[in-house]
C-alpha cells in the first residue's frame, strides 16, 4: 500500500478515534457517580452511529486533505466549523429525538454539549500543532546541524514570512534566514517567525558590516521581488553590496516557479522591467496538463524557457528539437531535474531536413506543436539571406506540414514583430510563415475538430540570445564603451518567462474561444514597457556601479540594415479581432490562396538553389506588398511607426 494512503488511513482513524475519546471525556468531567455509570451504560449504543456521521463531517470539510506538516489556520477554522456541525448535531439530537417527552431527561444537556465543543477542538487540532511544531523544530535543528548558510533576507513581511516558511519547511536548502531588512519604516524593530527586522534596504552596508564584526557574519543575501521594485531603489542597496563580496539571490514572485521555490543569482534583467500583464495559470494548466508536446528549437533562449514553462504546467510528454547537440543536452537535462515526473525526449533534427521532421511528428503524434526554431539575427540574415529563407520559410513549411499529419490540434508559429511591413529578409522571411501557416489554418474552418494554425508575434526579451542586454553586460564587464546604434532607438521589452507565458496563453485561446469569437490568425503580445535604448544602456551602467559618460563611455554607431527606430505591432491592412485576454492581441487571417503560395514556394527554391538574390526579393516583394529593400535603416527608421497604433497596441 502506498505510503501516503498510509498516512491518510492514520489520520482518519485519528480523528474518529479522538471523536469518541471527546464524548467519554466530556462525561468523566460532566458527571460523577451513578449518573456516569448511567451515562456510560448507554454510551455503545449510540457513539458509533455518531463517529461514522463525524467521519462524514470531517470528509466534508476538508480535514483529511491538508499536510499536517503545514498546519495553519485555515486548517484550524475547518475544524471549528466541523465541530461546530458536530455540537449542532448533538444539541439537536438531544431536545428533539432523546428530550423528556421520549425518555423524561437530556441524555447530554446544553453544559455537556459547550464541554464537547471545547475538547473537540483541541482534539483534534492541538495533535496537529503539536506535529507541525516537531517538524518545524527538527527541520531548524537539521539546518543548524548541516552548517545552513545564514541568509540576510530584503523585502516586505508577506513575502519574508513565505521564504522563512519554505526555509523551515526545507524547500530552500543549506539557507537559513538570520536577519531581515525592509522597505518599509513601519516594520523596524518587529520581528517575522523570530527572525529580527535589522533595517532599511539602505542600511545594508552598516548591517553586514556589524554582523561580521560580532562573528555573526552573513553568507548570502536573498532579495524578494518586492526589494527589486523602483520605489525600493534597488540601485541604491546594490551599490552598497559591492564591496560586500556576498552572492546576492531572488525569489520568484508567487506562482512563477517551476518548483516548490526558487532561488537563482540576481540578474540585471531582473531589475530592468516590472511584469505588465497577470497571467492566468489555471487557463493555462488546463490547457496543458496531459498533453504531448513538441517545441522545435527547444534548445533556444526562447524555445527553453517555453519547455519548461509547458513542464511547470503539467504536459504529459515533451519532445524537444533542436539541431544544435550542446543545447539540447543542456535543455533535456535541465527538465529532468525540474520536472522528474514528465517524460521528456530529445531529437537531434534541422528543422529544414523534411525527410527526418516528418517521420519524427508522426511517431511522436502530438496534441500541441510550438515552433520556435528559427534564424532570427538581421544583420546575419541580411548579409545570408538564402540561409533564412532555408530556415524561417522552407523550415516552417516543413514543420507545420508534419504537425498537421500527425494529428496535432494545436500549432503555434513563434513569429516576430519585425514581420510586419518588414525592412528587413528576418522580418520578410518570418511573415510568410505567417502567411502559409494562414493559409493551412483556413483549411480547417471547424477549430472544434480540425487543427488550430496560429502565430504568435513579440519584440524583445530579456536576456534571450542576441539582445542587447547580454551584449551591454559583457560591454560593461570590459569597462566599456556601450555602443548604441541610435539615440532616438526605442523598443518593448518582457522578461523571457512573460513572453512564453503570453505565448501559451495565446495557443490556449485557440481551443478555448467559443463559437461567437472571432477566429483569429496572429496574436500579438502586449510587449510591456516602451524603453529607449539610450537609457537602457545608461540604467544598466548604473546598476553595475558606475557613472555613465564619466566611467563607461556610450558610443552611437549608426543604425544598421533592416533595422527601424520603433517597432510595430499590427499592418496597416491587418483587421484586429477580440482575445478577451490580459496582455493578447489578434489579428484576423489575411493570406493568400493555397496555388500562389505554392507558386511562390517553388520560386524562392529556384532563387535560393540559383544564389539570385533578386529573384528571391522579387517573390517576397510579390507576397508581402510592404516588403521594401529601399528603406534600409535611416530612410524607414526615422519615420513614425506605420502602423496607426490602435489603443490596444500601447502597454
Amino acid at each position: 500500500m502506498p505510503k501516503q494512503t498510509l498516512k491518510k488511513i492514520a489520520i482518519i482513524v485519528h480523528d474518529l478515534v479522538v471523536t469518541a475519546l471527546a464524548i467519554w471525556l466530556v462525561f468523566v468531567v460532566r458527571f460523577e457517580g451513578w449518573l456516569l455509570a448511567e451515562h456510560l451504560r448507554y454510551l455503545p449504543r449510540f457513539l458509533p452511529f455518531f463517529v461514522g456521521y463525524a467521519g462524514l463531517v470531517y470528509w466534508f470539510f476538508s480535514l483529511y486533505r491538508s499536510k499536517w506538516r503545514f498546519a495553519s489556520l485555515p486548517d484550524l477554522s475547518n475544524i471549528v466549523r466541523a465541530v461546530s456541525v458536530l455540537t449542532i448535531s448533538l444539541l439537536a439530537i438531544d431536545y428533539v429525538l432523546v428530550s423528556p417527552d421520549f425518555y423524561g431527561n437530556f441524555y447530554f444537556g446544553k453544559i455537556t454539549i459547550a464541554l464537547y465543543w471545547l475538547v473537540q477542538i483541541a482534539l483534534l487540532g492541538g495533535p496537529r500543532l503539536a506535529y507541525r511544531y516537531f517538524k518545524y523544530a527538527r527541520s531548524r535543528n537539521t539546518a543548524e546541524r548541516d552548517a545552513a548558510l545564514p541568509a540576510l533576507l530584503l523585502g516586505r513581511g508577506v513575502e519574508i514570512e513565505m521564504v522563512i516558511r519554505a526555509m523551515e519547511a526545507g524547500t530552500m536548502r543549506r539557507l537559513r534566514p538570520a536577519g531581515i531588512l525592509t522597505p518599509r519604516m513601519d516594520d523596524l524593530g518587529q520581528s517575522i517567525r523570530g527572525v529580527p527586522v535589522l533595517g532599511l534596504l539602505s542600511d545594508i552596508d552598516t548591517v553586514v558590516t556589524d554582523a561580521e564584526q560580532r562573528g555573526e557574519a552573513f553568507r548570502r543575501i536573498v532579495a524578494t521581488p518586492s526589494a527589486l521594485l523602483p520605489e525600493a531603489q534597488p540601485e541604491k542597496w546594490l551599490a552598497q553590496t559591492r564591496k560586500l563580496a556576498l552572492p546576492i539571490s531572488r525569489i520568484d514572485a508567487p506562482g512563477e516557479s517551476t518548483g516548490d521555490t526558487d532561488v537563482a543569482p540576481l540578474e540585471i534583467e531582473d531589475l530592468l522591467v516590472r511584469s505588465t500583464v497577470t497571467i492566468d495559470r489555471g487557463r493555462l494548466g488546463s490547457f496543458l496538463k496531459g498533453k504531448r508536446v513538441i517545441v522545435t528549437g527547444g534548445g533556444g533562449s526562447i524555445g527553453s524557457e517555453i519547455c519548461l514553462r509547458c513542464a511547470a504546467f503539467g504536459a504529459a510528454e515533451i519532445l524537444v528539437v533542436e539541431s544544435s547537440e550542446p543545447a539540447l543536452f543542456q535543455i533535456t537535462e535541465q527538465l529532468a531535474v525540474v520536472a522528474p515526473d514528465i517524460k521528456v525526449s530529445g531529437a537531434l533534427a534541422d528543422v529544414r531536413d523534411r525527410g527526418r521532421i516528418l517521420p519524427l511528428f508522426a511517431e511522436f503524434r502530438p496534441d500541441i506543436v510550438l515552433h520556435a526554431a528559427a534564424l532570427k539575427h538581421v544583420p546575419y540574415l541580411e548579409a545570408d539571406w538564402s540561409e533564412g529563407i532555408k530556415t524561417n520559410v522552407f523550415g516552417s513549411v516543413n514543420v507545420t506540414d508534419a504537425a498537421i499529419a500527425a494529428g496535432a490540434r494545436t500549432f503555434v508559429l513563434i513569429s516576430t514583430d519585425k514581420a510586419i511591413e518588414p525592412v528587413s529578409m528576418l522580418g520578410a522571411t518570418k511573415r510568410f510563415a505567417e502567411i502559409y501557416v494562414q493559409s493551412r489554418d483556413a483549411e480547417f474552418v471547424d477549430a472544434a475538430s480540425g487543427v488550430r494554425l496560429v502565430a504568435v508575434r513579440f519584440g524583445n526579451v530579456l536576456g534571450s540570445v542576441g539582445s542587447v542586454v547580454p551584449k551591454f553586460k559583457a560591454q560593461i564587464a570590459r569597462g566599456g564603451p556601450i555602443t548604441v546604434t541610435s539615440p532616438d532607438m526605442i523598443r518593448y521589452f518582457m522578461t523571457i518567462r512573460e513572453a512564453c507565458d503570453l505565448v501559451l496563453t495565446a495557443a490556449s485561446h485557440t481551443r478555448t474561444a467559443g463559437p461567437e469569437a472571432e477566429r483569429a490568425a496572429v496574436y500579438v503580445l502586449k510587449m510591456g514597457q516602451p524603453v529607449r535604448i539610450m537609457d537602457l544602456a545608461e540604467r544598466m551602467i548604473r546598476l553595475a556601479g558606475y557613472e555613465p559618460g564619466a566611467e563607461i563611455e556610450i558610443v552611437v554607431t549608426g543604425v544598421r540594415p533592416g533595422e527601424r527606430l520603433n517597432e510595430i505591432l499590427f499592418a496597416r491592412d491587418e483587421p484586429m479581432a477580440e482575445t478577451g485576454l490580459d496582455g493578447v492581441m489578434a489579428a484576423k487571417p489575411s493570406f493568400a490562396e493555397r496555388s500562389r503560395i505554392q507558386d511562390w514556394l517553388m520560386r524562392l527554391e529556384r532563387a535560393v538553389q540559383a544564389g539570385d538574390r533578386a529573384a528571391a526579393d522579387a517573390v517576397l516583394v510579390e507576397a508581402i506588398p510592404d516588403f521594401s529593400r529601399r528603406g534600409e535603416a535611416q530612410t524607414g527608421a526615422s519615420a513614425p511607426p506605420a502602423s496607426p497604433q490602435p489603443a490596444a497596441s500601447q502597454p
